[in-house]
Formats: structure tokens, sequence, C-alpha cells
């Protein structure tokens, strides 16, 4: 199946993303069909702060209307900031969604997780992670929400994590699993990736958002699909292709 990807919000997840996905299709020996478009990131966080849906629903749908044009069959914004007018997109995107909150939800509910912490983005915490974990406890880092947010919209924005990043969410992680007995830490930023990774142990259990939105993508990519009959693939403005 051919998969459009929303992405540059930041540019290190689209990294991600896009590594995690021709890794597992590569693994399963099936051919990755991916175009992806870019958006901005300082508008996203503007139009999240001011809680102006519309405006970044606007930005998706010449997004994904180009992506369509691509020959997209399914669309993933690889970013939990970009999730917070996600509901009004799927309602008209002419491109069915791969929704990371459903996925992440359904990942949370698997493990059993009661109690969890989050750390991303302000209005991703204060909104609860946007309120869709019904049934459990959701945590934000509430001394050190402003230290948190400000710390990961640096890292998002520079597509790079710096040892004061990694202490701000090192320090925020623990506390929520020490003081407020959280079970584990939601990563609740696409970026994040860049200080949590499975090469490393924090010293606490986490769930990687990212990690699991990606694995679902590529289920989807592992779809049947009509192959290309042209090697003259359309390439519209801002617009990445790649058949790999």
């Amino acid at each position: 199946m051919h998969i459009g990807m929303i992405v540059g919000i930041g540019p290190a997840a689209t990294d991600y993303y896009y590594r995690q996905l021709i890794a597992t299709m590569a693994k399963a020996g099936v051919d990755l069909q991916l175009t992806m478009a870019h958006a901005d990131t300082p508008s996203l966080l503007r139009h999240q702060a001011a809680g102006d849906q519309s405006a970044q629903v606007a930005i998706y749908m010449e997004l994904a209307k180009r992506l369509k044009q691509c020959g997209a069959e399914m669309i993933a914004v690889t970013s939990i900031a970009g999730h917070f007018c996600i509901e009004a997109f799927k309602k008209i995107s002419p491109i069915p969604v791969i929704d990371l909150l459903e996925t992440v939800k359904a990942e949370v509910d698997r493990r059993g997780l009661k109690r969890v912490g989050l750390l991303g983005t302000r209005v991703v915490m204060e909104s609860q992670f946007y309120g869709v974990l019904n049934g459990v406890q959701v945590l934000a880092p509430t001394s050190k929400l402003t230290q948190v947010h400000e710390a990961y919209v640096s890292m998002a924005s520079q597509g790079v994590a710096t040892e004061q990043h990694r202490a701000v969410f090192l320090s925020a992680a623990n506390a929520l699993i020490d003081e407020e007995g959280c079970e584990s830490i939601l990563l609740a930023g696409t970026d994040l990736a860049l200080v949590f990774n499975k090469n490393s142990d924090p010293g606490f259990p986490f769930l990687d958002c990212a990690e699991v939105h990606a694995a679902d993508i590529a289920k989807y990519a592992m779809k049947a699909t009509t192959p290309f009959t042209d090697s003259r693939v359309f390439h519209a403005p801002g617009v990445h292709s790649a058949n790999i």
C-alpha cells in the first residue's frame, strides 16, 4: 500500500519514522511505497498554542491533496503535537488517516497500564494526551511542565538533543515514577526518540508513541496495493517520493 506522511514537525521525528519504516519493510521483504510532504514546525506550534484547529487543518488538507495526487492511499501525521486537530482533519481528509492517538490508546490498553506520566509539549501534557486514554490516570510533570515544554520545543526545532535537554526530561520522568507512582512514562512527543531508545536504559519503563505509530503505519504499508505501472512518479511541489 502506498503511504503518505506529513512530516517535518519536527525533523528528527521525520528521520525516525523513515528509518523505522525502511527497516521494518526490508525485514519483511516488502517494497516501501512512500511519499512525504513537508509541514512547518513553527506554524504548527503557533496553531497548537492558540488552539487554532482550522488553520492547521487547512495546511493538512493542502498537503493531503498533494499526497493523494501522488497515489497515497493512507496518510499519517508524524507529530503528537500535530494531532491536536486530528479529529477535525479525519472528518474531511481525502485519504484515510492512521491516527497515532488511537494506536497509542490501543497499546496502553494492551499493556494494562493504569497510571502513566507524560513528556511532550505543553498542550499534550496539560490535555492529558488529548483526553483519549479513558480509564487511565495520566499525569504531567506539574512542577517541571514549562521546563519540559521549552526543552522539547527547542529539541524538536533543532533536531538535536543536548545534554541539557536530556537532563530536563530525565529529571521530570524520574519524578513522575518515584514521586507520583507512575507505572510507565509515555513519550508523548515523537522527537523524544532522540533521548530514549532501545539501546539505552534510562532506569524506568517507557512507551515510545512514535515507535508504536511507525509500527502501525508499517502494517498498513505491507497490505496489498496496486503497483506503480509508470516509472514517471508525479512529484508535487514540496513533496518527496520514495519507492524502495
